[in-house]
């Protein structure tokens, strides 16, 4: 399976533009002025960009996407419901069965084929051990590091 890079594309989401029984929906999705970073995959540039808004209340039902073309003000935008993509990924190993987290008739690959670097290191650093006060050069395994002699609070 060959992994794509998430597409990096960036736009304000115009509250002032979507329709208020749109944003009334939108209570735990993103604040008024956030920017939006697209979704999907690496793309061309006849392919919408898509965030995904806010999940319904059921997981069957579609969700609420903002889609978008262009930059600026050529920038084109709709919001929408879309029903999610039916592919399943089947880990046979595990037994584990893994949907696509984007809308059906998407473009690019499926969501399990799209990593986002940045992300999976902020994540990796929010979940590890490491000591959250510790210097940028400490290495505690390092014993030529004499930061590591330092005591810990």
């Amino acid at each position: 399976m060959n992994d794509v890079l998430q597409c990096t594309a960036v736009t304000l989401l115009p509250f002032d533009d979507v329709p208020a029984a749109l944003t009334a929906t939108l209570e735990d999705g993103p604040a008024p002025g956030s920017y939006l970073l697209c979704d999907l995959g690496e793309h061309d540039e006849r392919t919408e960009h898509a965030a995904h808004l806010r999940s319904a209340e059921t997981p069957s039902a579609p969700a609420l996407w903002f889609f978008w073309t262009g930059s600026g003000a050529d920038r084109v935008h709709r919001v929408a419901t879309a029903p999610w993509c039916p592919a399943l990924l089947h880990h046979l190993r595990t037994g584990v069965v893994q949907r696509c987290a984007f809308f059906d008739r998407h473009a690019a690959p499926h969501s399990w084929s799209v990593t986002d670097p940045l992300g999976d290191l902020i994540a990796a650093r929010l979940v590890s051990d490491d000591d959250p006060d510790a210097e940028p050069d400490d290495d505690p395994d390092d014993p030529d590091d004499s930061s590591s002699d330092r005591p810990r609070p």
